[in-house]
């Protein structure tokens, strides 16, 4: 029974942690697909979520990269 009790916990935990929010790599994914959509205000909004929340990633420095592309046009 105390098994099972903390399994479920354990259980509850990751699901909780796993719906805080999108990870980077997730969001970025999406402003690709919203960029190829040619919805280029949700992917600016998607890649400036990149850079504000995983300043230090690699996928900020190619969320930057991004948004000025955009921004020029390309």
């Amino acid at each position: 029974m105390k098994k099972l009790a903390a399994l479920t916990m354990i259980v509850s935990m990751l699901t909780l942690a796993a719906c805080s929010g999108k990870g980077a790599q997730e969001l970025y994914d999406t402003a690709r697909f919203e960029e190829k959509q040619h919805n280029l205000e949700h992917a600016t909004k998607l890649y400036e979520e990149i850079v504000a929340k995983h300043p230090q990633s690699e996928l900020a420095a190619r969320a930057k990269e991004r948004l000025e592309a955009i921004k020029a046009g390309n």
